[in-house]
């Protein structure tokens, strides 16, 4: 454990060293061309080359230098929420991530910028590889699998890169950039497998409507190809997944109607049901296991994996408070707002996985692991109020990072579709989707819950409210609260956000329109001038007023 905190302490000191280097020798999307005569040559290429999509949702350490933000696609998802007014943390020198909390240095000048953009554009990659190696017209249902599967990894990288990158209207900058270009509604540059450097050099940002007809073609595409043989691993999509996708896809296209079709699809074909109140709050298992039965489709840590092998740099390490040697109980505990707290019916088991303040009726009903286990070199630990209890360390071990580290992530689960089904019926007849949540939370997770309202924007906000605690730390939020143009209020009275990241909007916050790293504007001219205005600091006024907490 001593090592550990040594190992915090020096995380924490080089945290101000943010700026980019110019030492990169690599751009992505220009780097994400494949070279498919050498590859093709190799027996076995097309399974290696598979099995790299999924290892790669786990990878570490994807731009240079060792920052302990950057843990793959568990460290998107923690992201995502950081955007987000779900999920404050105290102040702490430990929190690698504060940068994005207080919404500095997110222009295209900085490592994290480049962080997200590398990410996503390298699984681009290792799907773009898979594809680049099999005949489309190969007879065998092995290789047709992993195309499918394949396809569906890039549907799900570029799904999540346009909600994130796309420019939407905000309070805080304006849709035409430094350059004088209107950039609403733009997306990413499209990389697809063959591509050549030319094409490369000279890829714009695709429009909405491109990138929603290439994102739907490669669902097509994994849709034929995926039923013929059975997956392997929850870690690869099957066809129920790219039923899921397609929710999501119609979902950012305001289809309503559509999205509603394909989560239906997703729930018949999955055949996964949602977790139980005593699953969700399980102090052992709960949110950790891939063979969990709501879950669609997920990660899977193993001992071996360089992640795990960090003993902090890894999902568990940052979402888990119980983990009592990683990050999250060193100082930036993770926590839920305090008013999403206060939203939660006290007879709503969700709300057993929030620490409760002093005084409160839960106080002292929480599901712990193992409370009097809250301890490390430096004493007991004691988690303030709102600290969250919902993501378990594998097999309840809180100690040793090979077994506490080594534990399922959730990509998709059951219960988005049936939020997807809930909120989409609302759009037509809110007293339908009125009807769905009802039935759905009711038999799940609180049988004291009612809906209050019957007006079709009090009722999606309900929806969206219940799905904001349904799927806290699992990186969703952030698409609901974009798509829908809510705002994000962190500094009230009594708020649990520390005063430098406590910010107001009053619609999408500017920063949930992500920019674009410079070095991609560099190796393609297509972006030059096009880039999304950068967010930083644009509501930082509000910061003197106190925030009333902290």
């Amino acid at each position: 454990m001593n090592k550990i905190y040594k190992s915090l302490l020096a995380a924490a000191v080089v945290l101000p060293s943010v700026a980019l280097t110019g030492c990169i020798e690599e751009t992505v999307p220009t780097g994400a061309v494949v070279s498919t005569d050498q590859i093709m040559t190799v027996p076995g290429n097309a399974d290696a080359f598979a099995q790299g999509m999924p290892a790669y949702m786990n990878t570490v350490f994807v731009i240079p230098g060792e920052r302990h933000w950057d843990f793959g696609y568990p460290s998107m998802m923690i992201i995502r929420d950081v955007l987000t007014g779900d999920k404050p943390v105290v102040s702490s020198g430990y929190n690698w991530f504060s940068n994005w909390f207080e919404n500095t240095y997110q222009g295209e000048e900085y490592v994290f910028a480049q962080t997200v953009w590398w990410y996503y554009y390298k699984l681009i990659q290792s799907a773009n590889e898979t594809l680049g190696v099999i005949n489309k017209d190969t007879e065998s249902a092995h290789e047709k699998m992993l195309l499918g599967e394949a396809y569906g990894f890039r549907a799900l990288a570029y799904l999540d890169l346009a909600r994130m990158y796309e420019y939407l209207p905000t309070d805080g900058t304006s849709a035409v950039n430094k350059d004088g270009y209107n950039v609403t509604g733009l997306t990413v540059p499209i990389v697809k497998e063959g591509i050549d450097e030319a094409q490369a050099r000279n890829n714009p940002r695709a429009t909405h409507d491109e990138m929603f007809e290439f994102i739907l073609s490669d669902l097509d595409e994994a849709e034929k190809y995926i039923g013929a043989e059975a997956r392997a691993s929850k870690v690869m999509p099957d066809l129920a997944c790219i039923y899921g996708l397609k929710a999501r896809l119609y979902m950012w296209n305001l289809d309503y109607t559509k999205a509603r079709e394909y989560a239906r699809k997703a729930i018949d074909t999955s055949g996964c049901t949602p977790l139980t109140s005593d699953e969700w709050t399980d102090p052992v298992k709960g949110f950790n296991d891939l063979s969990s039965h709501s879950w669609m489709w997920g990660q899977q840590y193993v001992q071996e994996d360089p992640a795990v092998l960090t003993g902090i740099i890894n999902w568990t390490s940052w979402a888990s408070n119980e983990f009592v040697a990683g990050y999250s109980a060193a100082g930036p505990y993770q926590m839920i707002d305090k008013n999403l707290y206060d939203a939660i019916d006290d007879t709503d088991c969700r709300k057993l996985c929030f620490v409760a303040p002093a005084g409160h009726p839960l106080a002292g009903k929480e599901k712990w692991l193992n409370k009097s286990g809250m301890v490390s070199d430096n004493g007991p630990i004691t988690l303030p109020p709102y600290a969250s209890l919902k993501i378990r360390p594998g097999q309840g071990e809180m100690q040793d990072p090979t077994v506490g580290c080594a534990v399922g992530v959730p990509t998709m689960r059951v219960e988005e579709m049936i939020f997807i089904e809930a909120e989409c019926a609302a759009h037509a007849n809110p007293a339908e989707g009125k009807s769905l949540i009802e039935s759905f939370i009711k038999r799940y997770r609180n049988p004291e819950y009612a809906v209050k309202a019957s007006d079709k924007d009090q009722v999606v906000a309900e929806i969206i409210l219940q799905k904001r605690v349904e799927f806290f730390l699992e990186g969703q939020s952030f698409f609901d609260i974009k798509r829908l143009n809510y705002p994000v209020t962190r500094r009230y009275e009594g708020t649990n956000f520390y005063n430098e990241c406590a910010f107001n909007s009053t619609v999408r916050p500017a920063w949930m329109n992500l920019c674009i790293v410079r070095q991609e504007a560099d190796g393609n001219p297509a972006l030059q001038g096009k880039n999304n205005p950068d967010p930083s600091e644009c509501y930082a006024s509000q910061i003197s007023a106190g925030s009333g907490s902290n």
